[in-house]
């Protein structure tokens, strides 16, 4: 670890990735979480360090909070390109549940934080899908 906190090692410090289990290539790859300080000095994402599952709907959306930067995001299945991210008020290290009710697909993520030196919480957030 550096004397500012980062891990010492080039980044990125955390990534999501898509394997093609029929050859073991990576489809795609890219850095999950950023840490706002270096974004604001122009530095693209890093990926940080992260803890939790992604979940992959029917749609070719996959969802996964797990990052210590405190956000869920969506990225498109086929090619990683990042669709929606959205502030969650504590880290969500855990994996997300999709549901539907009443013909109405949901989106729930247990917040507890405590994880990488992040406020700990007790909320859960839940999205309507469109």
């Amino acid at each position: 670890e550096t004397k500012e906190g980062y891990p010492a090692v080039k980044p990125p410090w955390g990534t999501l990735s898509a394997l093609n289990l029929n050859t073991g290539e990576y489809e795609w790859k890219v850095p999950l979480g950023e840490f706002k300080e270096l974004k604001e000095k122009g530095i693209p994402p890093t990926g940080t360090e992260n803890y939790g599952g992604p979940v992959v709907t029917a749609g070719g959306l996959v969802f996964i909070a797990a990052t210590r930067d405190e956000k869920i995001r969506a990225f498109n299945k086929r090619n990683g390109a990042l669709l929606w991210e959205y502030d969650l008020p504590f880290a969500g290290y855990a994996t997300p549940s999709v549901f539907m009710l009443h013909g109405k697909q949901y989106l729930v993520i247990a917040c507890g934080g405590g994880k990488l030196n992040t406020p700990s919480g007790d909320a859960y957030v839940a999205f309507a899908l469109p």
